[in-house]
């Protein structure tokens, strides 16, 4: 019997749990499975075998970590917008010579005649809103919200997965502290008692937050979607299963 190879999946995400639940079924006593958490929420969910937390000090240190562990494959299932940690991860599998697959949800997929826009970045999304928006969803995260400071005559209804450290830096704002997923009657319940008129997400993807988007077009609300970071090179998929076939190729 060969022996074991090692997997490590960089997570953070529900698909990587998700991909971490089905491996160990699948590949038990055939894969050693690590999950890497970056570490940024107090409560994550905590997929099964082996975890680690915290970052790897770059692409050198990934690239130290995966030949100190004898890692064999590895899995980017970050977030779409991880761009830092998948560029690592690039690197440090080229640098390694470790087969890398990338596991990324694949967008929403608006349904013709929906109010929504695209902005090249978060930057050209603060920029857009003051030419039409009063009020606004804000469920793009807190990375990157110093952009809408200084914005007049706008209120932003922050929703956050946890309370921030310290108060965010906008001149009218409220939070909304709430955790995926969420239904479509909650977000529509949402929307109307804030009297939301234009909602800022990032264009993540997934079943997890979709029900923003469709409460958003059935009630009338404007969408501005923060377009995702071009991905890296290399093996790409958009399903678990997909990934799980790479991951059998491999073994």
């Amino acid at each position: 019997m060969s022996a074991q190879k090692r997997l490590l999946i960089l997570g953070g995400t529900g698909m990587a749990c998700d991909l971490a639940e089905r491996a160990t079924e699948m590949f038990a006593g055939t894969l050693d499975i690590t999950s890497s958490l970056a570490g940024r929420t107090d409560n994550p969910r905590i997929p099964p075998g082996n975890m680690r937390t915290g970052g790897f000090g770059g692409g050198p240190g990934l690239a130290d970590y995966i030949k100190k562990n004898a890692i064999n494959l590895v899995v980017d299932a970050t977030h779409p917008f991880a761009a830092t940690i998948s560029a690592n991860a690039y690197d440090a599998c080229l640098v390694t010579n470790t087969p890398r697959l990338i596991l990324s949800r694949p967008p929403w997929a608006l349904p013709p005649g929906a109010k929504w826009m695209e902005a090249a970045n978060i930057a050209d999304a603060a920029a857009i809103l003051p030419s039409f928006a009063h009020r606004v969803l804000l469920t793009s995260g807190i990375g990157g919200i110093e952009n809408f400071a200084g914005l007049k005559d706008i209120h932003f209804v922050v929703r956050l997965i946890e309370e921030p450290k310290q108060p965010l830096p906008l001149d009218d704002y409220s939070l909304v502290i709430a955790r995926p997923p969420y239904s479509i009657e909650e977000e529509t319940r949402l929307l109307a008692e804030h009297t939301i008129d234009t909602m800022v997400s990032k264009h993540s993807g997934g079943e997890a937050t979709v029900a923003k988007i469709a409460a958003a077009i059935k009630a009338d609300v404007k969408i501005v979607l923060i377009a995702r970071p071009l991905p890296e090179p290399g093996d790409r998929v958009e399903s678990i299963d997909d990934a799980l076939e790479w991951l059998e190729s491999q073994i």
